[in-house]
């Protein structure tokens, strides 16, 4: 049976759903499970961030289930980061990831920004290149002390992202610019 994915801003009632969707897509990796408690805090996501709208969510559904996620944060001098881009664990490999990347990258686009900064799971880097990233340094991890983290950027167009996906109504002002 094919997939007919739909896409929806967030609602602040989905910020449990989305957490442990997170956190299971992390641990798809193999990580044990000491990392993976110490990597809960960051990976949560709270109502109040997707109420505040600081941080631009947007979710994947299958039917009605939730199975995939991205957030994008406001940086500055036209810069918006991929804070977050998850896929449920039955949904890999099957172009959720893809999608949602795409539509990420047009939503950063549409809101003025130049460049999309993506701090990445290196289990994810092949993803990232593949989508049109190139790596451009290294960030610690906000939740391993001394783990780096492969930094990539994504070059946008002006007026869009040629090859992304345009979301529906984007709310310009969910970023604070």
């Amino acid at each position: 049976m094919s997939l007919v994915i739909s896409f929806r801003p967030a609602l602040a009632t989905d910020a449990v759903k989305l957490s442990r969707l997170a956190l299971r897509s992390k641990a798809y990796w193999g990580y044990p499970q000491d990392f993976m408690l110490a990597c809960e805090e960051e990976l949560a996501v709270s109502a109040q961030a997707i109420e505040d709208g600081e941080t631009h969510y947007e979710v994947a559904l299958d039917q009605q289930r939730l199975i995939g996620f991205y957030a994008l944060e406001d940086l500055c001098d036209g810069e918006i980061e991929l804070g977050a881009l998850f896929v449920d664990p039955p949904y890999i490999g099957q172009g959720v990831g893809r999608q949602l990347m795409a539509r990420a990258r047009s939503c950063a686009a549409q809101l003025g920004a130049r460049v999309l900064k993506i701090q990445g799971d290196p289990h994810a880097l092949a993803f990232y290149r593949a989508a049109g990233a190139e790596l451009c340094g290294e960030r610690e991890s906000g939740s391993i002390p001394g783990r780096m983290l492969p930094l990539l950027r994504i070059e946008l167009h002006a007026q869009g992202d040629a090859r992304a996906t345009n979301p529906r109504q984007i709310d310009t002002n969910k970023l604070n610019r």
